[in-house]
């Protein structure tokens, strides 16, 4: 059975969004949440955390109530371009 990994985009003060993992089979404790400021650091934490679980893991993704439409459509896309590249990259060899 997969680990859930809850992926939260969230936006602080100045409206920069940013991603908060929480593992769900740890405690609800704030040094058991991982920041994650852009797609790159994402990809390393969520792997990281995955590796404790033999990468069996399934994410669930949400965002705050603040989070804009814009945002969420600049993580998605920022996803998007990440994966692609990590793509390319295995094809290269």
């Amino acid at each position: 059975m997969a680990v859930i990994i809850e992926s939260v985009i969230k936006s602080n003060p100045m409206g920069r969004w940013y991603i908060e993992l929480i593992d769900t089979m740890k405690d609800e404790d704030p040094q058991n949440r991982v920041i994650c400021l852009d797609v790159f650091e994402y990809a390393e934490k969520i792997e990281l955390m995955g590796a404790e679980y033999g990468g069996d893991i399934e994410v669930a993704w949400s965002s705050d109530d603040n989070v804009t439409p814009v945002q969420i459509n600049e993580v998605r896309q920022q996803m998007m371009a990440y994966e692609a590249e990590q793509q390319a990259n295995l094809e290269q060899g």
